[in-house]
């Protein structure tokens, strides 16, 4: 595992962390076809939990088989994998050490009529399966979100402890929050700070959009420039300690190519650390697959 000064560098950043945790971290860092740039490209499959098995899979039934999502990984030259407690179990001794694997600790399904998630694993399951880090989501703005963080305080001070990095989905949602506002630039980058201070290595968040979601926010947004979409990714990053903490965003509804295309140029622009694209890759055909992540790559590259 080669350690670029770029990764070191970022390594730093996360002063109280032991040499396992950044290790773990690192193996993330240094895989694939982004290895060493501190950019990274992840591919989440937790969908199957969260809208079903033929809204996630039936559109390429490859998909149904877990370690058909290994291999995509792999394939594409991909930073790391995540997914639940099955799915991880399916392949882990098959592509043991092959790919740096993200074990995803709680879930929610399109049955729940509450914006909550139960916790579906453990840290002891991340280690028996050789994880580099657990993911864990919380709903910013949900009747439970404070359970929701505490829930995820336990987790992560135990993994940190038995030296796995830490992933944490940061998605508002709530009562008082509509569909414009769930993704509004004011609240993307609250629910990105949120996330850094509850203490995760790797924070997404989707990509905002220029409405305010807050009224008590306008008078400070005056001063911001979110004016584009890159920008706007400025400022998320901004948002956690000034860019002393990686931010990936989700790849978002399934859409075109062109379109996914133009959003990962404008986060590549805007700082971003990377993307984490799940549905709109592994619901196209393997090739077409490939040959989309291979583009995204390529945008973090600076080759495309």
């Amino acid at each position: 595992m080669r350690v670029t000064q770029r990764v070191r560098k970022i390594l730093s950043w996360y002063e109280s962390d032991n040499p396992g945790t950044k290790a773990n971290l690192a193996r993330i860092l240094v895989q694939g076809k982004l290895g060493g740039t501190g950019k990274m490209v992840i591919l989440p499959v937790d969908q199957g939990f969260e809208h079903g098995p033929a809204r996630s899979f039936a559109s390429n039934p490859a998909a149904y088989d877990p370690q058909y999502h290994f291999q995509l990984a792999l394939d594409a030259g991909l930073s790391a994998y995540a997914a639940p407690l099955g799915m991880i179990e399916a392949g882990a001794d098959s592509f043991a050490g092959s790919i740096p694997t993200i074990l995803k600790l709680n879930s929610s399904n399109s049955l729940a009529t509450e914006k909550d998630q139960a916790v579906t694993g453990s840290v002891s399951d991340a280690l028996r399966l050789g994880c580099s880090a657990i993911g864990f989501t919380i709903y910013p703005g949900s009747e439970h979100q404070f359970a929701m963080m505490e829930e995820f305080r336990e987790l992560a001070e135990e993994a940190k402890a038995a030296g796995l990095a830490v992933v944490l989905w940061s998605y508002p949602r709530g009562p008082m929050l509509d569909k414009k506002a769930e993704t509004a630039i004011d609240i993307c980058a609250y629910a990105a700070h949120m996330a850094a201070l509850l203490g995760a290595h790797i924070i997404k968040v989707k990509p905002p959009t220029e409405h305010i979601g807050l009224d008590a926010a306008r008078k400070a947004y005056e001063k911001v420039d979110v004016s584009t979409l890159a920008k706007r990714i400025e400022h998320v990053v901004q948002s956690c300690f000034n860019g002393r903490r990686l931010v990936v965003f989700s790849g978002g509804e399934a859409t075109d190519s062109a379109s996914l295309i133009e959003t990962v140029r404008a986060l590549n622009e805007g700082g971003a650390s990377g993307s984490i694209i799940g549905r709109n890759a592994f619901t196209r055909p393997r090739d077409e697959a490939l040959a989309l992540l291979s583009q995204i790559v390529g945008i973090y590259q600076g080759k495309a």
